[in-house]
């Protein structure tokens, strides 16, 4: 668990990523608009997909985040203590979240 004190490797990134995130919350609320109006199927589905790609790239960048920063810090952490379980529990975190995106 992390200590409120704790700099994540998203914070430099936080303000475009917050931005991404409402821009996609926007495009969700546009698309429950279109199908109470009952817009084109096509139409609506080219929305969701256009919400899925920015959630995909907050995604992406928040696990290049993590990979660059609390990985690399473990493989510090875990050197400096010759605790090899260290670095082996933050990668076995970036191996699920990268299953739990290919999965999505």
């Amino acid at each position: 668990m992390e200590t409120a004190e704790h700099t994540h490797g998203y914070s430099e990134e936080k303000q475009a990523y917050l931005r991404r995130l409402k821009r996609a919350e926007g495009q969700v609320r546009g698309i429950a608009r279109m199908v109470e109006e009952d817009k084109y199927c096509i139409d609506i589905l080219t929305q969701m997909a256009a919400v899925n790609k920015a959630l995909h790239a907050v995604s992406i960048g928040l696990l290049e985040d993590h990979i660059a920063h609390c990985v690399v810090n473990a493989a510090h952490e875990s050197q400096e203590t010759g605790n090899p379980e260290i670095v082996s529990d933050k990668v076995a975190e970036a191996t699920a979240a990268i299953s739990r995106l290919l999965r999505s």
